[in-house]
């Protein structure tokens, strides 16, 4: 796959700003820019030195006063000359410096076409391709961390180490099979074989992790009406997001916000009270509310702890049987004594199984919310905390190193049950085929197109 064509493209996004940038990577971005922009100050361009000037069209009319900026390959982002002009962010006025860049010879670019180049021209590997992605789209500063310390390169450097385990016994095995007749000194196997499944279990162990706090989950509130748990969302999000009044019912529908829960983004969500009601407007958000139970990854299943326990608060108790479930007791304010708390405590353990904390507070005065937002990462976590930044946040990379670690178990069980070699082998290229996958030492047009894809235009 070779592209020698020069490629351009808006690269900051879309709408008014104050500035906004065009992109060229190609043999001819320098010429375009030269055609298209003329310099305040004559003289010849530098490398990496920004200049003012004017960007004009063919007949000479200014577009916009701007600044521009010429990288010569190899040292640039795509490994090609590359040409960046910052004009002023107005959508026509950008537009119109890219049209001039197409009309004289520019195609424009892909989506993450620039980053695909940078791939193909061994700027960086596939795994830190994709963490410019999961850069540009971090939610939290965890998820920050992570795609930063991806970028640098850290789970190539894991896997090159793992490739060269492997490469020993593949050596033999081939050995055995193009030599037969030939003595092949025997060599230790099992050991390396073992070291590299031990190694791919390792980082599949980090993979539940890195995926929640790169994609986030789901926590639904839920309760019947008046129980605060809109003041609940609003305190969790330490802003009024939520409509809060003393009316029962005064949330009608579901309501999503993303909350940063100790660097995991967390969309919570908001549900009506679920209750019996002849209003047709109530019924469809109870009926969103028991949607969006069924959807999220934890129930938080809050109780008025002033009010008595209701024959309707334990059918809803029963609608959170198939998924973990914090109960949450609310008002702790208002609260005198602990006995009605205690006989909420007493009903709804005996009563539900996925049951895995329990938190009093008040929404109120912000009392206890640090206890709900460790319980919830706690059970999102299943209890444990990652060491380091060094997990596997990408669904790709977890199912093809998934594949590896398969491969490799084929190949342990085939030689102790002393399959012939070339079946050996072929486990052992398998491996390390998947492994180059995630690399993208071993990887199709079709795979890069699907991965490339998801990426902005001009990135």
């Amino acid at each position: 796959m070779l592209y020698n064509d020069t490629i351009a493209a808006i690269a900051t996004p879309a709408g008014i700003g104050g500035i906004g940038v065009v992109r060229l990577s190609g043999a001819e971005a320098r010429p375009i820019l030269e055609q298209i922009f003329v310099p305040t100050h004559a003289g010849r361009w530098q490398p990496f030195r920004m200049r003012l000037g004017k960007v004009i069209t063919s007949t000479g009319a200014t577009i916009d006063e701007a600044l521009a900026v010429y990288m010569r390959a190899p040292r640039s982002f795509t490994a090609e000359d590359v040409v960046e002009i910052s004009c002023h962010g107005g959508p026509l006025v950008v537009s119109h410096v890219l049209q001039l860049t197409l009309e004289h010879g520019a195609r424009l670019a892909e989506p993450g076409e620039f980053t695909m180049r940078a791939f193909l021209n061994g700027r960086v590997d596939l795994t830190q391709a994709e963490a410019t992605l999961d850069i540009i789209n971090a939610r939290t500063e965890t998820s920050l961390a992570l795609a930063q310390t991806q970028l640098g390169g850290w789970l190539a450097s894991e896997l090159r180490v793992l490739r060269e385990t492997l490469l020993g016994p593949l050596a033999y095995f081939t050995a055995l099979v193009d030599f037969p007749e030939d003595e092949v000194e025997p060599q230790e196997v099992v050991a390396p074989l073992q070291e590299g499944l031990h190694k791919l279990e390792q980082l599949l162990a980090t993979s539940s992790q890195g995926m929640l706090y790169r994609h986030g989950a789901r926590a639904a509130l839920v309760g019947i009406p008046n129980v605060g748990k809109s003041s609940l969302l609003n305190a969790l999000l330490r802003a009024d997001r939520a409509i809060v009044t003393p009316i029962p019912g005064t949330t009608r529908d579901t309501l999503e916000e993303t909350a940063n829960l100790n660097g995991i983004p967390v969309v919570l969500v908001d549900t009506a009270g679920i209750t019996e009601t002849d209003d047709l407007v109530e019924q469809i958000g109870i009926t969103r509310s028991r949607t969006a139970l069924a959807h999220a990854d934890v129930a938080l299943l809050v109780f008025d702890v002033t009010r008595d326990l209701t024959e309707a608060e334990i059918e809803i108790a029963g609608l959170t049987q198939d998924k973990p479930t914090i109960l949450i007791f609310n008002k702790a304010d208002l609260h005198s004594n602990g006995s009605v708390y205690t006989a909420h405590y007493e009903h709804m353990i005996a009563g539900l199984t996925t049951v895995v904390a329990t938190v009093t507070l008040s929404a109120l005065t912000g009392t206890g919310i640090d206890d709900l937002v460790a319980a919830i990462t706690a059970t999102l976590l299943q209890g444990v905390t990652p060491d380091d930044t060094n997990l596997i946040t990408n669904a790709r990379h977890r199912d093809t190193l998934e594949r590896a670690a398969t491969h490799m178990r084929d190949a342990l069980d085939g030689y102790s049950r002393e399959v012939p070699p070339d079946l050996l082998a072929i486990d052992i290229t398998s491996a390390l085929t998947a492994i180059g996958e995630v690399t993208g030492e071993s990887v199709n047009e079709d795979l890069l197109a699907t991965i490339f894809s998801r990426f902005c235009i001009g990135k």
